[in-house]
């Protein structure tokens, strides 16, 4: 008989045509014939990955196979399980490849699907093929924007609280936003100092919207909102570019151009009305800490109050500079403030002298780009006096206002109180351009004599604290720690010896009473900016009134809206860093320009007819207006914030999944029955993705949960971030990196060395990544060619934990082929017996113990480890009983599934004609009993070293074990002579050690 690696050769591609033939990996919904409701839920996910013209490499399917393998095995263990894969498909790289070759990103993207497909079928993993689509697909974009509208349709409000489907209490609650202008029109709702609607219950004082300023309240309200707002703006990409696509140095990421900062209208998503769900929800997940602290630390809630500082206007008028702080406490320490460089109230503030260079400065700023926050620490301040004063409102006193590129629009009000004792930042700043600097925080001793200026750390504490109170700005450092409030009274508070937190609590509520500011929380987290002037991406779903302006939602029975077919995609691109966006949509002039109905819920329904004209529309007559489409496109985020869902019910053309199955999908409970948040059981991928793509989805599922149209308040319910396959790169003499495939590793002086195979040229070792341009990517047809795709599979998945970084080494897989010949061997060329051996048999349902527990938990390398254990054991017998061969058949199976198939179907071909597939087959379950040992080696220590192991029954007690060990030679020689103290025995769960202390 041939032996495995040829028979693989045959029956790898034998059993992949089955599997499409078969339709083996199809998973029946709910309400189609063959589905099994009695059966629990299993849905298993990859991260959506982008379909890159390179390929996949050896390294990419690490996260793929590991997913594949718990898929079969859930399968086996009787689950439905939902696995599938569909590809993230918009964005940028597929554009800028047809921006410098002319082809249609459509067939760039198209062209890309097709090859990864082709290699993630070569690999065998049993993905179900009816479930599959790309973002790019009309009818998948089309529920992209029936999501958008959603957001566009409602508003938040955090002042409800409710009970989720499964019995849990919610605060707050998005609802639709017709049911915002009554709330508006009686006062219960006022607008905020930025003009948000917020509930009376919330702002306390606001301003009550009347006549046409409700509907603009309206508009600002909605969870997807038009603002106009300081963005990254990237003239040579003609594109806005998110805070991760900007490098440190103030580059796009994608072809290193300049980005500039400047105030554009864009679509902004609401997903600070989250902020606090988005914290407390991930209490109830199953996720690394590491990715549970990143969330939490990018939407950084933080408590303290807003604050208004009056200031006069050029014009005479009063009007307040509004700031954020999280130390009010220290506010009587404020001694000058800050704008950012585009705050709105600069022009407003600025005086005749100070004209000219505030504006040279705002040229500056706008040309050195964002200030990135690994340079910002080292970076040498600068700043602008304005020639105004604002008055703090505290101690009455008259402080100068600046403009600096330290404080940033985009975050908090885009103003600061600078309080240089307590800040870092404000303290560089007042040292440079001469400001006073005032003590609010009693420091520690510790602090004064680290600080103390050169000289004066000797000194009696009194005296260095004496010191610091009249001079902090002699001190070497801002005093950022907590403490007892010093130097903080005015006539009608006092905050003196107070501690941080009192006096955060006793300065908030004199200000509330004095109306001069509120505690308020705040997050580091901004709304997510949301527009793209960029071709290939989501339409949005909106209409703009050519006469009023005003923004209209296309009704559903319009969508999906359909990007026009263009031939010329490139954004307008120029160096001036002032140059207006010019997105391509702009540029099809007929797909732009929309005639329609405004219907009474105030979407539009577009209508072939004439401005002007009346059209009938469900018995009621409309006026015919002219409507401009946005010319910008959704992120490539938007596609990838929902794909999971649609997994559900991928072919649904009514909804993005039917009620039943987004029920049965998405309901998932702990072994008792009891719910979990999330939806999604297992959702494996990389941890660059820790924060945006998860913070992302996460507010889009709140968003759909909080409408009814999920029934769990979170996506993902366990979260995996699978490691890295690294590998040597290798560099010639000029530091190029050399194709892995012209490497030859030579033995030279008894030592491993690189050669360039076709120059012969001694090479340097490059330890790190593998990819595209290191050149050491190998494509894995290419491994499973030369040592089978179940060899390639096992492999990844024995090199090491899942989580954890690993090196990829050629050499080292034979030893995999290796184990798979072993268990070809054992279970097609050993000889059959009815005999039973007893420790084969224990070590079987031990075996089965362990690696159905490790496949459960993700241990897949030392579920392998254990397999070949097993299988080397059953080697050394001279035949095997058939049950045996069997088991381990199918627990190789998940991790090999054509040896797997291949197998069934010749131990159990009955069996198999019935079943169809291995996966069909129940996974083997063990015997307790059987899988205990009767004996157990017990390690024998003498005051702590060991000095040999004796062999004892599982029963023994601690006497039985004890004389054994005397018995022993070298435990006898050892003891001669000396007094035996105590004896240790360690007995359960099983006798694992004795430990005889001696003295003499």
């Amino acid at each position: 008989m041939a032996n495995y690696q040829e028979s693989a050769q045959e029956f790898e591609k034998r059993w992949q045509t089955y599997w499409r033939e078969n339709d083996t990996y199809r998973t029946p919904n709910p309400g189609d014939a063959d589905f099994d409701a009695t059966k629990k839920k299993s849905v298993i996910l990859d991260m959506f990955p982008y379909p890159s013209g390179v390929g996949l490499h050896i390294g990419h399917p690490l996260g793929y196979i590991a997913t594949d393998v718990k898929a079969r095995f859930e399968r086996m263990r009787g689950y439905n399980v939902l696995h599938s894969m569909g590809f993230d498909a918009f964005g940028l790289p597929a554009e800028q490849f047809a921006i410098q070759t002319g082809q249609h990103p459509r067939i760039t993207t198209e062209a890309n699907i097709e090859n990864m497909l082709r290699q993630l079928q070569v690999i065998g993993l049993g993905h179900d093929p009816h479930r599959r689509f790309a973002s790019t697909d009309v009818d998948y974009y089309k529920w992209t924007q029936w999501i958008f509208l959603q957001l566009f349709n409602s508003f938040y409000d955090p002042t409800i609280e409710w009970k989720g489907p499964q019995g849990q209490t919610i605060s707050g609650r998005a609802r639709p936003i017709a049911e915002l202008r009554p709330l508006l029109e009686i006062g219960e709702w006022l607008l905020d100092e930025d003009g948000v609607p917020q509930p009376k219950a919330v702002i306390g004082d606001g301003t009550k919207a009347e006549g046409p300023e409700i509907d603009r309240a309206i508009d600002r309200g909605r969870l997807a909102y038009v603002d106009e707002v300081p963005v990254n703006w990237c003239p040579m990409l003609g594109t806005v570019l998110s805070n991760e696509e900007v490098t440190n140095d103030g580059k796009s990421e994608r072809g290193d151009y300049p980005v500039y900062k400047r105030p554009l209208k864009q679509w902004m998503l609401r997903i600070t009305d989250y902020a606090d769900r988005l914290v407390g929800d991930l209490e109830g997940l199953d996720w690394p800490n590491g990715v549970v602290e990143m969330q939490k630390g990018w939407i950084g809630r933080s408590v303290g109050a807003r604050v208004n500082f009056p200031v006069t206007l050029t014009s005479g008028d009063a009007d307040k500079i509004a700031v954020y702080t999280t130390r009010p406490d220290t506010i009587f320490g404020a001694t000058y403030m800050v704008l950012a460089p585009e705050h709105p109230l600069v022009d407003k503030l600025t005086s005749a002298d100070a004209k000219d260079a505030v504006a040279a400065y705002r040229a500056q700023v706008k040309l050195a780009g964002p200030v990135s926050s690994k340079d910002e620490a080292s970076r040498e301040k600068t700043g602008v006096f304005i020639g105004a004063h604002a008055t703090n409102p505290v101690t009455g006193e008259d402080i100068p206002v600046w403009i600096a590129d330290y404080v940033l629009m985009g975050y908090g009000t885009g103003a600061i109180m600078a309080v240089p004792a307590g800040d870092q930042r404000d303290f560089e700043f007042a040292h440079k351009f001469d400001l006073p600097i005032k003590a609010t925080t009693k420091p520690s001793d510790a602090w004064l004599r680290a600080n103390a200026p050169d000289g004066m750390d000797g000194l009696d504490i009194s005296v260095l604290l004496a010191s610091y109170v009249a001079t902090p700005d002699k001190f070497k450092t801002a005093q950022t720690d907590t403490g007892d409030t010093i130097n903080s009274a005015n006539d009608d508070v006092s905050l003196n010896g107070l501690s941080t937190p009192d006096a955060k609590a006793a300065i908030i509520d004199w200000m509330e009473a004095k109306n001069i500011g509120r505690g308020r929380v705040q997050y580091k987290l901004r709304d997510w900016l949301f527009s793209r002037q960029r071709y290939w991406g989501e339409p949005f779903p909106v209409l703009f009134d050519e006469k009023t302006g005003q923004v209209h939602g296309v009704a559903e029975a319009a969508l999906p809206v359909v990007l026009p077919e263009m031939t010329d995609f490139k954004p307008q691109s120029n160096e001036d860093p002032n140059s207006e966006p010019e997105p391509p949509l702009a540029r099809a002039k007929d797909w732009m320009a929309v005639t329609g109905i405004v219907l009474s819920d105030g979407s539009v329904l577009p209508v072939d007819a004439v401005v002007g004209a009346t059209h009938t529309h469900d018995g009621a007559e409309y006026e015919v207006r002219a409507f401009k489409r946005d010319a910008n496109s959704m992120p490539n985020w938007a596609g990838s914030c929902w794909y999971y869902l649609r997994y559900f019910d991928a072919n649904n053309n009514d909804a993005f999944a039917s009620d039943a199955a987004a029920a049965y999908w998405a309901n998932t409970t702990d072994d008792k029955g009891n719910p979990k948040p999330g939806a999604v059981d297992l959702y494996v991928g990389g941890a660059e993705h820790a924060v945006l793509h998860l913070l992302y989805s996460r507010f889009w599922h709140k968003v759909l949960f909080d409408l009814g149209h999920v029934g769990t308040p979170e996506p993902f319910q366990k979260l995996f971030n699978q490691g890295m396959i690294t590998a040597d790169a290798y560099t010639d003499a000029r530091g190029v990196y050399v194709d892995i495939h012209d490497v030859e590793i030579r033995d030279v002086d008894g030592k491993k060395a690189p050669f360039n195979a076709k120059t012969n040229e001694a090479l340097t070792t490059v330890p790190g990544k593998m990819g595209k341009r290191y050149k050491n990517g190998i494509p894995p047809e290419e491994i499973c060619d030369q040592y089978t795709i179940d060899t390639f599979r096992t492999y990844e998945m024995y090199m090491g934990p899942l989580d954890s970084s690993k090196p990829w080494q050629s050499d080292a897989i034979i030893g995999m082929m290796r184990f798979l010949s072993n268990v070809w061997k054992v279970t097609t060329q050993m000889e059959r017996t009815d005999a039973v051996d007893g420790k084969i048999e224990t070590i079987l349902h031990k075996t089965i113990a362990k690696v159905t527990k490790d496949v459960a938990e993700l241990r897949h390398n030392t579920a392998i480890a254990a397999l070949i254990e097993l299988t080397n054991a059953l080697t050394k017998q001279d035949a095997v009983h058939d049950d045996h061969a069997k088991a381990l058949a199918l627990m190789v199976a998940p991790f090999a599934p054509h040896l797997g198939e291949e197998l069934m179907s010749r131990l159990a071909a009955d069996e198999f004609g019935a079943k169809k597939s291995v996966i069909k087959f129940d996974w083997p379950e063990f015997d307790a009993e059987k899988a205990k040992d009767d004996e157990f080696e017990v390690p024998v220590q003498i005051n702590g070293k060991k000095r040999a192991s004796v062999m004892v029954a599982a029963g023994a007690d601690q006497a039985t074990v004890e004389a054994l060990a005397k018995s022993d030679e070298n435990i006898a020689r050892h003891l001669e002579g000396k007094e035996i103290v105590k004896v240790i025995y360690i007995a359960k769960p099983t006798p694992k050690l004795l430990n005889i202390v001696v003295k003499g």
